[in-house]
């Protein structure tokens, strides 16, 4: 077959165990990002692959914006890359890191964070600026979507609260209260649960 495959960003789930695995969010990601960006300890995996072997973690970066004291938060339309995920909320943008961000076979710090501004530019249309700060991973193993995965949290506060949505895969894009997001907290993804539950300490 001549059609080309994504190659997806891989650590060994050992490596993630030999750091400390855990179940929910941990906090700070550095000492895990720091492990995980050497390029000898990273690969690119065909994602046909690595959706279904939990012998290797998918890095994640998980981009949650704000603006003032709101948080942007959507639904994830059908054409979403994830089907288990369709119609959920979310307050992560984000997606895999493609070996079209490097083009050598593994990925190191300043790669990582390039692929983290490509993901927010291909995602969103932004009219200020922003800044952005890691402030931890998530990890749930308890469903077959997230023992595949690993989410590195990224919060963005925005200058302008002018944001549409850059893919379909995005609908009903709005501003939300951490109040309001409480009370919708059970049609939310896990990771974003896991977001909302831990917000007053990030």
């Amino acid at each position: 077959m001549a059609t080309s495959e994504e190659n997806v960003l891989v650590v060994p789930r050992s490596l993630f165990d030999e750091l400390g695995s855990f179940q929910g969010l941990r906090r700070p990601a550095e000492p895990y990002l720091e492990k995980f960006l050497l390029k000898e300890n990273n690969s690119f995996l065909a994602r046909s692959l690595a959706e279904n072997d939990p012998s290797f973690k998918q890095i994640i970066p998980y981009c949650v914006f704000t603006h003032g004291d709101r948080i942007l938060h959507y639904v994830r339309g059908s054409k979403s890359g994830e089907k288990r995920l369709v119609a959920k909320g979310s307050i992560g943008i984000g997606g895999h890191i493609n070996d079209t961000d490097e083009s050598q076979a593994s990925f190191d710090q300043s790669a990582y964070h390039y692929a983290v501004k490509r993901e927010i530019s291909e995602e969103l249309s932004l009219t200020g600026g922003f800044t952005e700060r890691t402030v931890a991973l998530i990890n749930d193993d308890s469903n077959e979507v997230g023992a595949v995965h690993l989410g590195v949290v990224h919060i963005v506060t925005l200058e302008s609260d002018q944001v549409s949505a850059g893919e379909k895969a995005i609908a009903e894009l709005g501003f939300l209260t951490i109040e309001q997001l409480r009370e919708r907290r059970d049609n939310l993804e896990t990771w974003s649960q896991i977001v909302v539950d831990a917000w007053d300490t990030l």
